[in-house]
């Protein structure tokens, strides 16, 4: 488990004069706070073409205990604030040159394994390990960056993802294991695995699922036809891990799938009202029933593309993993 010290934002340094060219210097994150920066010298001024823009991959991994989600804003800090804070400073690039983009926006208090995102550089870097080390020795303990990789120009975090897999923990037992506290939903009440999965098959296929979307607080208008592939239910010891891949969600979608399956393990509803509350197409049928499911026990695992587009561009530099 992760230490949560509070956290604090950090706006970034001054812009310096020298600039390190890519892999070519060492990397100093001493006492005095000095990062070297890990890209040639660009003014923020100079517009670049962009078939001279380089993309790169990164799959990210955090505790979102403390953070405000992971979508941009300053206060209170979120995943993306912090990543962006770390590549400015080692890029010296403002964050529109950068165009930071998350695969999934995920809400206060998800965690996450495998959320992906992209950000562009007018420059190119001949090996990728100094600057995972150097971004991950800025980000705070909770956040970390697995793996970075040069992306296609045509590659996006977002609209280029085939799927996504979710998992929902909760701990089934009497009394909550402290060590689980702040990573699974503790349900006291013995819950009926079985049902719960006979009701999660109904979720499987192509379906409108306004009745599971709260509204969401930004403009973008997203169509509520989502397919699910699989939904798994399994029992892990106390622990039962409700696993979904689709192709997309709503927002809060899983979060109050989950919270119908909840009640249903209960035995309080029957499997088949999965199938009457989708076909109402309306959220107040499911608020009659259920509340949404909290955040901590939610994590993105996996952001799923073709594997074509996964392709780095010819003499691209190796991947960096974090093992």
């Amino acid at each position: 488990m992760l230490g949560l010290a509070p956290l604090s934002f950090v706006p970034p340094p001054p812009r310096t004069s020298a600039a390190a060219a890519a892999c070519g210097g060492n990397v100093s994150l001493a006492d005095t706070g000095h990062v070297t920066i890990l890209g040639p010298e660009v003014d923020e001024g100079d517009a670049v073409p962009l078939e001279n823009m380089h993309k790169w991959r990164m799959v990210i991994a955090y505790d979102g205990t403390n953070f405000k989600g992971w979508q941009y804003q300053p206060s209170p800090p979120t995943v993306q604030c912090f990543l962006e804070n770390a590549l400015i400073r080692l890029t010296k690039l403002d964050r529109k040159k950068l165009c930071l983009v998350g695969a999934g926006r995920t809400d206060t208090g998800v965690h996450a394994w495998g959320q992906v995102a992209h950000f562009t550089t007018p420059f190119a870097y001949h090996c990728l390990d100094n600057i995972h080390s150097a971004i991950n020795g800025l980000l705070p303990s909770e956040i970390r960056v697995r793996e970075i990789s040069a992306a296609r120009p045509e590659f996006h975090a977002r609209t280029s993802a085939k799927s996504k897999i979710y998992h929902y923990k909760i701990y089934n037992e009497a009394i909550m294991d402290p060590f689980h506290n702040r990573y699974a939903y503790h349900s006291a009440y013995k819950l009926n695995p079985h049902a719960m999965q006979e009701a999660a098959k109904h979720f499987i296929g192509t379906h409108d699922f306004t009745s599971f979307a709260n509204a969401a607080h930004n403009d973008r208008v997203r169509s509520p036809i989502k397919k699910i592939t699989r939904f798994d239910v399994t029992e892990m010891g106390a622990i039962l891990q409700l696993e979904v891949e689709g192709t997309g969600f709503m927002y809060r979608q899983v979060r109050n799938m989950v919270a119908l399956l909840l009640q249903i393990g209960k035995e309080a509803l029957p499997p088949d009202i999965v199938t009457a509350i989708i076909s109402a197409r309306d959220r107040k049928e499911l608020a009659k029933v259920a509340l949404s499911a909290p955040p901590h026990g939610l994590y993105l695992m996996s952001v799923n593309y073709d594997k074509e587009i996964l392709e780095p561009p010819e003499g691209s530099p190796p991947i960096s993993f974090v093992c």
